[in-house]
């Protein structure tokens, strides 16, 4: 549909255009016709790189922004054209102008920083209700969340509903890491630079650039925590601080880490497994091992198996925040 509405605006551009200019000579009228096609191309690209970066809540803003502020300008010049004073028609026009501008230009940015806030917006540009409730599910990513890269899977899969929200602060500290002098840190924030670029051109994937920012707050986390508080959000992320925090003030949390340790398969004391032992543990006898989920496993007696593949029996599991470790011991000294 797109495509087909493309082509009719530039044929249609064309075809007006040399008609206009018939009237003067056929080669005008070609002419015409060629520069209105690329002034077409010209209006597609300007148009749809709008529709595609702003959404049509905050071009809205802007629109009624605009004239709000330019109808104040009016309000106010009326009301000052009524005072006794000695000014001349010149310097009336000026002072129309320059309210005008002013007004025009400051009402419209308020509009749009504060697009979020205001209501009204909600009712003209009502969101598509989740499982019947009359508001959009928001999820605010954090940094921590976005590098890591799973939140992209788990998107794909569609157990994430609503809207994913990526804050500009977020994204200023993104790019402040991907610019980072030292490597591995630079590697990281381009990670998570190229899993927004991913996330974004997904179809089935909602995207939202919040613009909305606190001055008066400077740490990113704290920022967070007030943004989800004023859109109503939940906030995604792995940062351990920031899910306590967050949840201190009364804001709900998706820890990706939980809901991993959440799916991995559950291992029972006396349970048998297969693992390669890779690395000394702690002890003088251990020896460790990881499952194909990341799940360390402790041997005990194992460091004489060292670098090779064992069977051992389960003796216990410990759960912790940091994820989970499973104690075992060689199935032949069992």
């Amino acid at each position: 549909m797109i495509i087909i509405l493309r082509t009719l605006f530039i044929l249609l551009t064309a075809l007006f255009s040399g008609l206009f200019f018939l009237q003067v000579s056929a080669v005008a009228a070609m002419i015409a016709a060629s520069l209105s096609v690329a002034v077409s191309f010209a209006v597609i690209i300007a148009v749809e790189y709008i529709s595609h970066t702003f959404s049509a809540r905050v071009f809205l803003s802007a629109i009624i922004g605009l004239f709000t502020g330019l109808l104040l300008s009016l309000l106010l010049v009326s009301a000052f054209s009524y005072l006794p004073l000695d000014i001349a028609p010149r310097t009336l026009s000026i002072i129309k102008a320059l309210a005008a501008h002013i007004l025009g230009f400051s009402v419209m940015m308020f509009m749009v920083i504060n697009n979020e806030e205001i209501g009204l917006f909600d009712k003209l540009i009502p969101g598509k209700a989740e499982d019947g409730a009359g508001e959009i599910s928001y999820k605010i990513l954090d940094t921590s969340v976005i590098i890591d890269g799973r939140i992209s899977d788990i998107c794909e899969t569609g157990f994430i509903e609503g809207v994913l929200v990526i804050p500009t602060f977020v994204l200023n500290e993104l790019q402040l890491i991907a610019d980072s002098a030292d490597s591995m840190k630079r590697n990281r924030g381009r990670r998570g630079l190229d899993i927004l670029n991913k996330m974004q051109k997904d179809q089935s994937i909602k995207v939202k650039i919040s613009d909305m920012d606190f001055q008066d707050v400077h740490e990113v986390d704290s920022k967070l925590v007030k943004l989800a508080k004023v859109m109503k959000a939940k906030v995604i992320t792995n940062d351990f601080n920031l899910n306590k925090v967050a949840e201190f003030h009364g804001v709900d949390v998706l820890n990706i880490n939980e809901l991993s340790n959440a799916l991995k398969p559950v291992v029972l004391p006396s349970e048998e497994m297969h693992v390669a032992l890779i690395k000394e543990g702690k002890d003088s006898n251990q020896a460790i091992g990881y499952l194909d989920d990341g799940t360390m496993v402790v041997v005990e007696n194992g460091r004489k198996k060292l670098h090779s593949d064992v069977d051992v029996v389960v003796t216990s599991v410990l759960q912790t925040t940091a994820g989970r470790m499973i104690f075992a011991r060689i199935k032949e000294d069992h």
